[in-house]
């Protein structure tokens, strides 16, 4: 049997698989900073539901990635809010070299509140 890492690792050898897998990397990033950041605080996703105004069933898809819809920025940013977050959206140049500050990276930086 396989390991996760083996799989990965030849399921990424495949071009088009790699390129849908770093479309979707980001994406998958953000969520798991939400889940970290819900799991750091010790909140359940019911209690998440009750303090932004909505149900846990939607938590759950918004942190899965898989609803049909994608989340706003003021969901978003009130998701952050119940967890003593804040979010932040930034524009960065995809012809800038990753090894470069972040700082000089960022086109446009916007603080959701």
């Amino acid at each position: 049997m396989q390991s996760h890492k083996e799989l990965r690792a030849k399921a990424l050898s495949n071009a088009e698989v790699k390129a849908e897998f770093d479309k979707l990397q980001d994406q998958y990033a953000l969520l798991d900073e939400f889940l970290k950041a819900r799991a750091a605080q010790g909140l359940t996703q019911a209690q998440v539901a009750q303090k932004i105004g909505t149900t846990q069933s939607a938590v759950a898809r918004m942190e899965s990635g898989r609803g049909k819809h994608s989340p706003s920025l003021a969901t978003l940013s009130r998701y952050a809010e119940a967890l003593g977050c804040k979010l932040e959206v930034k524009l960065v140049s995809k012809t800038t070299p990753r090894t470069a500050n972040r700082a000089d990276q960022a086109v446009t930086r916007r603080v959701v509140s």
